[in-house]
C-alpha cells in the first residue's frame, strides 16, 4: 500500500482546488443537512473534506488517511470487503473515486453486498471510474487494475444488483489529474459545465439503492 502511494498516488496539494469544484457539482445528490456520507478508499480525502453533510465518514486500508482529514470527518481504517465498523442502514451515500477497477469479480460481489448492507433504502452511490471505452491506452498504466468498466458495462454491473440508473456521463473528467495543465477550480468548474470535455476519460456513475 505505501508503495503505491509513493509512485502512483503521490501527494499534490493543488488536487484540493480541483476536487472543490468537483464536489460542488456533485453535491445536488447530497442533502447537505441531514445525509451521512462515506467516503470509500478515501485516500488523501479531497472529495469527503469538500462536500457539504453534517454525518461525514473517510474509510481507507492506509492508516496515514486520517492525518489528511478534516477535524469533522471521521476515518475508518477498513477494506471495502469488510466494513464491519459501519452499521446496517446507516448511510445515505457512498462515494467512491477509481476504486472499483482495482478488484476481481469475486471481491466486487463482496462489495456490492456491503454496499447493500449499509445504505438505506433510496440510498445512493456515487462513482467516478476511467472508462476503458476512451481510456484503453494508460487503462493498465496502473499496475494494480484487475478489472475492466465501460459506461455499459458499469451500468449493466449495478443494474444487475438492483440499482436503478440516476445518471451516467460516459465522459466527465480527463483520465489523471497529473498533468502540466493548472489546476485551477475556475477552469473545473468552467469545464464541468460544458458539454464539450476534451481529454475526457473517466466516468460519472449515480445510481439509487431500491
Amino acid at each position: 500500500m505505501s508503495d503505491y502511494y509513493k509512485t502512483r498516488y503521490t501527494y499534490d496539494s493543488g488536487r484540493t482546488k480541483v476536487w472543490r469544484a468537483i464536489s460542488e457539482y456533485l453535491q445536488k445528490f447530497i442533502n447537505r443537512e441531514s445525509d451521512t456520507v462515506l467516503d470509500l478508499g478515501a485516500g488523501y480525502c479531497d472529495f469527503i473534506n469538500n462536500i457539504k453533510a453534517p454525518n461525514r465518514f473517510a474509510l481507507d486500508l492506509n492508516p496515514d488517511g486520517s492525518r489528511f482529514c478534516n477535524q469533522n470527518v471521521t476515518f475508518i481504517c477498513a477494506s471495502v470487503l469488510k466494513m464491519d465498523d459501519i452499521p446496517s442502514a446507516s448511510i445515505n451515500v457512498i462515494f467512491a473515486s477509481n476504486l472499483l477497477e482495482h478488484f476481481d469479480n469475486d471481491e466486487l460481489d463482496l462489495m456490492l453486498e456491503e454496499f447493500k448492507r449499509v445504505l438505506t433504502v433510496g440510498g445512493i452511490v456515487i462513482l467516478l471510474q476511467p472508462n476503458y471505452r476512451y481510456a484503453y491506452k494508460e487503462y493498465f498504466d496502473d499496475y494494480t487494475h484487475k478489472k475492466v468498466f465501460s459506461h455499459n458495462s458499469l451500468s449493466n454491473f449495478f443494474e444487475s444488483k438492483g440499482y436503478e440508473i440516476l445518471e451516467m456521463i460516459p465522459k466527465f473528467l480527463p483520465f489523471s489529474l497529473k498533468s502540466r495543465l493548472p489546476k485551477s477550480y475556475l477552469l473545473t468548474k468552467l469545464y464541468l459545465s460544458s458539454f464539450f470535455r476534451p481529454m475526457a476519460k473517466q466516468m460519472l456513475l449515480v445510481v439509487e439503492k431500491k
